[in-house]
């Protein structure tokens, strides 16, 4: 049986996730051998063909979900996609190369979906002809109750990421559910690495207060 528990709270939409409790014994693990997340291989690169994502690759975007967390991804190619934070409970956090599902779900409506080393899951639909985002993200329970552990750039850190979603807690989850309104777009065109390539305190004043 799922047991979900809910709370309200002023700002983001906020369930806690409680897994389901399992009936028997559970099924048996080498010892010492811990989960892992999605590999390459796992994301779908042949699975699905005839996905068009001629109108998302090398896009550019700035982001704000309607719970003042900011966020910026830029889409490298049919596979990986990379991305900064700028507010929110991981702000300063930035990641580049994420392996993730992408796929078109409608005319100029598109859905990236990805597994990281912390134990986090993300689901986000990207709307370019009305400029919203419709976002989820699962975090595990270690990151609700100490974000700044994950506040780096993510590629340097990975054995230490890894470190801290095999000790846990990873129960109850935060889950936050949120709709955002793009506010800056543009076409960089794909397979670069100068898109987003510094944590934000990087970067140059007014640089997400750009609007188009």
């Amino acid at each position: 049986m799922c047991l979900f528990a809910f709370s309200i709270i002023k700002g983001p939409k906020v369930h806690m996730f409680y897994p389901p409790q399992p009936k028997g014994n559970p099924p048996s693990v080498p010892h010492g051998r811990a989960p892992q997340e999605s590999t390459s291989a796992e994301h779908g690169r042949a699975t699905n063909p005839t996905r068009d994502l001629t109108g998302l690759i090398g896009k550019h975007l700035i982001y704000t979900y309607d719970n003042g967390w900011q966020y910026e991804i830029y889409v490298k190619n049919a596979n990986t996609f990379s991305y900064r934070i700028h507010s929110g409970i991981v702000g300063g956090r930035w990641v580049t190369d994420q392996d993730a599902h992408l796929t078109n779900v409608g005319d100029n409506i598109y859905k990236i979906a990805w597994d990281e080393p912390t134990g986090t899951t993300v689901s986000i639909v990207v709307n370019l002809a009305r400029r919203k985002i419709y976002g989820t993200i699962f975090f595990p329970r270690w990151i609700a109750d100490d974000p700044a552990k994950t506040i780096c750039h993510q590629n340097r850190h990975l054995e230490r990421m890894r470190g801290y979603r095999d000790q846990g807690p990873t129960y109850p989850k935060l889950v936050i559910d949120e709709a955002g309104t793009i506010t800056f777009v543009e076409d960089c065109g794909a397979e670069r690495s100068d898109v987003i390539d510094r944590p934000p305190a990087e970067l140059p004043v007014g640089y997400t207060s750009r609007r188009n």
